[in-house]
């Protein structure tokens, strides 16, 4: 079972927020990583300036194994989106906390509804 970062806030759709101000910076847990794979692709199909809702998809991640979306943690407009994925979407297998993030969010509302990581680490238990 791997452990996740306690400063992080989570969905139970397997995405991680990094919560700075109203900046948030989003990518997928080590958990979405060991079970799709090696990831080959990612496709964000949001652009920055683009407005999120709430558990809404803005792209997807393709594995060895699945393609699968990405939700969106929070409502907000995506001010930044990391490019290096573009050319190594194998960031996200080395570092899927650092490197591997994907946007940036400055959110409209609260991050009430994340999962804490106690919470988050029961949901992937109970499986």
């Amino acid at each position: 079972m791997a452990s996740f970062p306690a400063e992080l806030k989570y969905t139970k759709d397997h995405e991680w927020a990094r919560i700075d101000g109203n900046r948030v910076k989003v990518g997928i847990t080590q958990h979405a990583v060991d079970q799709l794979g090696d990831i080959t692709l990612v496709n964000l199909d949001a652009k920055v300036g683009a407005r999120l809702e709430v558990g809404k998809a803005f792209g997807t991640v393709e594995s060895v194994k699945a393609v699968s979306d990405l939700y969106a943690p929070l409502s907000g407009t995506i001010v930044e989106i990391n490019k290096s994925l573009d050319a190594n979407p194998e960031l996200i297998n080395e570092s899927p906390y650092d490197k591997g993030w994907m946007v940036v969010i400055e959110i409209s509302g609260t991050a009430d509804d994340l999962l804490d990581v106690a919470a988050y680490t029961a949901h992937v238990e109970a499986g």
